[in-house]
């Protein structure tokens, strides 16, 4: 099985392939140089593995929660390449890629949604897998609850640090540990797409949605232009 990834819905521009479970991940945070080096990066995935993007069985994108701009930009390159080749697009929980970096069994994700507010969901890791244990949500720290199922819980996320730190002091004695500077891996986003496709999860293109979560969202002039740049330039063969 081979996959490309994206996931670029917070700071941190990543793009992974996978390759019959081995990944390659390219990743730097680089806030507003997402259009600028997800489509390179890919190509030089593709070409340092020998493979042709033909080769690809589908794509995986990061689907959100997170900054608009990046959602729509992973869904406009993910989009394109999939209409090109003719293959399915495999849609992850971007909360449920970053639950992966925690110990587990089971992790509160959240990440900064801005405009004191933060994106969160719990999970359970199982297999290799982050089953979700309720919605993703999108609000205020304070309004952030902790499922009750279990122990051995931990947080992971930028959320933790937001709003000088009040999901950390809310629920710093539930938690095991506490990583407040982890972001999404397109790494991750491969490890759960390929599980999820294996399952037949895959979707057509067109039928990709995005997690904004939030209603109040537009694109600004330079994000179109950012938009239609991806959707016109696919990585090289």
């Amino acid at each position: 099985m081979k996959l490309l990834a994206f996931e670029l819905a917070t700071e941190a521009c990543s793009v992974a392939l996978w390759i019959d479970g081995e990944v390659r991940e390219r990743f730097e945070i680089a806030p507003r140089r997402h259009a600028e080096l997800a489509l390179p990066w890919a190509g030089q995935l593709l070409a340092d593995a020998d493979i042709a993007r033909s080769q690809l069985d589908a794509i995986a994108l990061g689907r959100g929660p997170g900054a608009f701009t990046g959602v729509r930009l992973a869904i406009a390159i993910g989009q394109g390449i999939a209409l090109a080749l003719d293959r399915p697009i495999v849609p992850v929980s971007t909360l449920a890629a970053l639950a992966l970096q925690a110990p587990g069994p089971r992790v509160l994700a959240a990440i900064d949604a801005r405009m004191g507010e933060v994106y969160s969901a719990a999970f359970e890791l199982r297999d290799g897998d982050a089953i979700a244990l309720d919605h993703e949500a999108v609000g205020a720290p304070g309004a952030v609850q902790l499922t009750d199922v279990g122990e051995g819980w931990h947080g992971v996320g930028t959320g933790f640090d937001a709003c000088d730190g009040a999901l950390r002091e809310r629920l710093s004695d539930r938690l095991h540990s506490i990583d407040a500077t982890a972001l999404p891996h397109a790494g991750d986003v491969a490890r759960l797409a390929a599980l999820a496709l294996a399952r037949g999860e895959a979707v057509a293109p067109e039928r990709v949605e995005p997690a904004y979560l939030r209603n109040n969202v537009a694109l600004t002039i330079r994000d179109q232009q950012a938009l239609r740049d991806a959707r016109d330039n696919p990585p090289p063969a």
